[in-house]
């Protein structure tokens, strides 16, 4: 069986500087790898620093389910002020007393904090209202009523401590505000307290010690990209006969015996990634076809 694919498809595991957005990531990398079809997995905010899973060309097909593993951060958080953005680039807003918490108090905090929580997204924020993304309507001097979501706090662990500060690693889900969590730390602690440092240290399968600078992208420009299927090496994979990998890459349900409910990596029996499938019942479609089938040989 025949597959094709391009050299340029692919993803890049970013270590994203701080002092430039996410955005301003792939407004580069656009420019350095001369294509249009990028994306990213997952904002960073301006000031934070860290893995920021950049997907080009086919791979952006596969965007929609990069998301929804755990990420990792490394934060800072500092007493005494609350700012507009939530972090120490912003407005201060509040200001109170610094105390040093005891720490069976500061324990029972970050237990709290810790499990399935309600959370309510800043202003400052890549969420969209109506259109619009939060902070877009925030740097307007706008607020609005915000819903809460559902996050979880797998781990919170304090690290060091300071009279005014507090190091912590966090491990969360998806959607999870780093900066309103340790709004609400701080809170809880009867201060006010605001980000001071932000590191993402894991992004899913994508760590800090393999993020790659802009500037090796740039004198290697597709030297570090990795394969599509690294997007999605969390589903497990099914190996599929020829007959079977050009009739699912055509759109057709088929039958494979044995196969459990759930999604795959559909691949070849020599190995070539073909896509995202489902299983049902017995039967196997495919969700998204990357690498389809030209013709049988």
């Amino acid at each position: 069986m025949k597959w094709a694919i391009a050299m340029a498809d692919g993803i890049l595991n970013v270590l994203k500087p701080s002092g430039m957005t996410s955005h301003d990531v792939i407004g580069y990398l656009r420019r350095v790898l001369q294509t249009k079809k990028i994306g990213h997995s997952g904002t960073l905010d301006p000031d934070a620093a860290g893995v920021l899973p950049v997907f080009i060309g086919a791979a952006t097909r596969l965007l929609e389910y990069s998301g929804e593993e755990t990420k990792s951060y490394r934060v800072e958080l500092k007493f005494g002020i609350k700012t507009d953005t939530a972090d120490d680039s912003g407005n201060v807003i509040d200001t109170s007393a610094v105390l040093r918490p005891e720490q069976e108090k500061l324990e029972a905090v970050l237990q709290k904090f810790t499990g399935s929580l309600m959370q309510i997204p800043p202003m400052y924020s890549a969420v969209r209202h109506d259109g619009k993304k939060l902070y877009q309507l925030a740097r307007a001097g706008l607020t609005i009523e915000r819903e809460p979501r559902p996050i979880t706090i797998h781990k919170l662990e304090l690290i060091h401590q300071e009279d005014e500060y507090l190091l912590l690693d966090v491990e969360c889900s998806k959607g999870t505000f780093i900066r309103t969590l340790c709004e609400d730390i701080a809170e809880a602690l009867g201060m006010c307290g605001t980000v001071s440092f932000l590191l993402r240290t894991r992004s899913g399968k994508f760590v800090l010690n393999d993020a790659i600078t802009l500037e090796e992208i740039s004198d290697a420009p597709f030297e570090h990209i990795l394969p599509i299927e690294v997007a999605v090496e969390h589903f497990p994979e099914l190996i599929l006969t020829d007959k079977q990998a050009l009739r699912i890459s055509q759109g057709v349900v088929t039958s494979i015996s044995g196969v459990s409910e759930g999604k795959y990596r559909l691949k070849t029996t020599d190995g070539i990634f073909i896509g995202i499938g489902s299983a049902n019942n017995g039967m196997v479609k495919a969700d998204k076809v990357i690498n389809p089938s030209t013709q049988m040989l």
